[in-house]
């Protein structure tokens, strides 16, 4: 991420601190309470990408890093940085797995050849996390915030068995990075809290997808 000058021209905020969930080893429930921009910023910079991740991805991701710390002046751009950093990784999944994965819908006209035929569209979310899980090996071990915080690899996406589990049931849905996702894109982005621990998984999944390049 581009360096930000914080210190000296951003308000200290002794008297009201920034209150901002985000996990710490062993803890991933943990909350911060900041009262210097430094502090903040030194968190926002330790998900720095990688090198290796193509210029057309990182410039996204540093754009959802820089909304991020703008959430020192104002809550809501943390909001927006979540949503900055799940269309990142979007983009990368894309990137990489995009011709990978079937279409969905030509999935579907096999089994019902009687339907109209549907233009071909461009994996979901949801297939791409899949795939990385099902076909190139993702797993907790695989993700440097897994590791250290607990489990994640479960809560990408449901599952084809969760999804017939929740049919016809008034339990609601588990929350995935998928769901979160569809919330902060098609719902009302700036209510609630941020989601902690989301910046450093979405930069350890971008940087699973180009492992090796």
């Amino acid at each position: 991420m581009d360096d930000i000058a914080l210190s000296d021209k951003w308000p200290d905020r002794s008297d009201c601190p920034l209150t901002a969930p985000w996990p710490a080893q062993g803890n991933p429930g943990a909350v911060r309470n900041l009262t210097h921009a430094s502090e903040w910023l030194e968190l926002i910079r330790g998900c720095n990408l990688s090198g290796a991740v193509p210029q057309i991805v990182s410039v996204r991701f540093a754009l959802a890093q820089k909304l991020y710390a703008y959430g020192w002046l104002e809550d809501g751009f943390v909001k927006a940085g979540e949503l900055a950093a799940v269309v990142a990784l979007e983009l990368a999944l894309l990137n990489r797995y995009g011709g990978l994965v079937p279409d969905a819908q030509a999935e579907k006209r096999k089994k019902s050849p009687a339907k109209p035929k549907a233009k071909p569209r461009a994996p979901m979310l949801h297939d791409l996390l899949r795939h990385m899980v099902e076909s190139d090996g993702l797993t907790d071990s695989s993700l440097p915030s897994a590791r250290l915080y607990g489990p994640v690899v479960a809560r990408l996406y449901m599952s084809e068995k969760e999804r017939e589990a929740s049919k016809d049931t008034f339990i609601g849905p588990p929350t995935t990075l998928v769901g979160i996702r569809n919330g902060l894109a098609h719902g009302d982005p700036y209510d609630g809290l941020p989601w902690g621990g989301l910046l450093e998984l979405v930069r350890d999944l971008i940087e699973y997808a180009y492992r090796g390049i």
